[in-house]
């Protein structure tokens, strides 16, 4: 029987970036799920302040070269992987000088959020989609963590649902306490847009900010899970709302096993 397979999409992760709980359950819950018998891809942003020579990363050429058009500007896509020897795991991270060479991650210096921050999530999103289809590698499950990965339940049920490699995927959404009270740019609904992409599926999107992003995530995922002890309250009342599964708050001796059952029961649903 052949292994799931798991695509973890991460906004941050142990030991690229400082230490958060954010990025400690995307460092080590990709390499349990693997210790559980399943096949895994993990990708994050390569952010400007991620020392290449200390991690070792490098381009991956063969899955570089591409281009992502987002409001009629072309935007190279450059792939790199570097490894974490001790849990027998590559990362794949999504770079551009564009969006992701300066060398802070979502604020500057200031503590000022960034204005492209709308166009870095969207250029993460689809680089990851289409850097999974130039690999051939069919995700089973897509689980998405952090804010700047939320268009990917959208982007995979509707622009990307006909591509063989995903008309089956299913998508989880961890919810977190990453909340920014900042707002995107007023054109992001026009520039999310793909061919599949509807404007009833961007009606979230007209203001851009957190919790719309959240809620059209929820919107478009198969479950969701709650991975901080306390997350924004309306979107914790949403997620209840909908109806749909999802998995209540585990601590960090349990999660691993947890997340992994939840799965598997994502999985059974057809």
């Amino acid at each position: 029987m052949q292994k799931a397979r798991i695509l973890f999409i991460a906004q941050e992760i142990t030991p690229f970036l400082e230490e958060t709980p954010m990025g400690k359950i995307c460092r080590y819950l990709p390499q349990g799920i693997q210790e559980r018998g399943k096949e895994i891809r993990t990708f994050m942003p390569r952010y400007g302040l991620i020392n290449e020579r200390r991690n070792q990363l490098h381009e991956v050429i063969r899955l570089s070269g591409m281009n992502l058009i987002i409001d009629d500007s072309d935007h190279p896509l450059i792939i790199k992987v570097a490894s974490i020897q001790q849990a027998r795991m590559q990362i794949y991270f999504i770079d551009n000088e564009d969006y992701f060479q300066r060398k802070f991650t979502i604020t500057d210096k200031n503590g000022k959020f960034y204005k492209d921050n709308d166009e870095r999530a969207i250029f993460f999103s689809r680089g990851v989609l289409e850097t999974v289809k130039e690999l051939g590698w069919a995700p089973d499950l897509v689980h998405c963590h952090g804010w700047i990965t939320s268009l990917s339940p959208l982007y995979i049920k509707k622009a990307f649902k006909d591509n063989p490699l995903f008309t089956e995927s299913k998508v989880i959404t961890s919810l977190y306490d990453d909340d920014f009270y900042d707002k995107l740019s007023k054109d992001f609904a026009k520039k999310i847009v793909l061919d599949g992409i509807s404007k009833e599926d961007l009606k979230h999107y007209k203001e851009g900010n957190y919790i719309n992003m959240i809620k059209a995530a929820i919107d478009f995922s198969d479950a969701l899970i709650i991975s901080s002890e306390k997350i924004n309250g309306e979107a914790e009342a949403y997620l209840k709302a909908s109806g749909k599964p999802f998995l209540e708050f585990h601590s960090e001796e349990t999660y691993v096993d947890a997340y992994n059952e939840f799965y598997d029961k994502i999985l059974e649903i057809s």
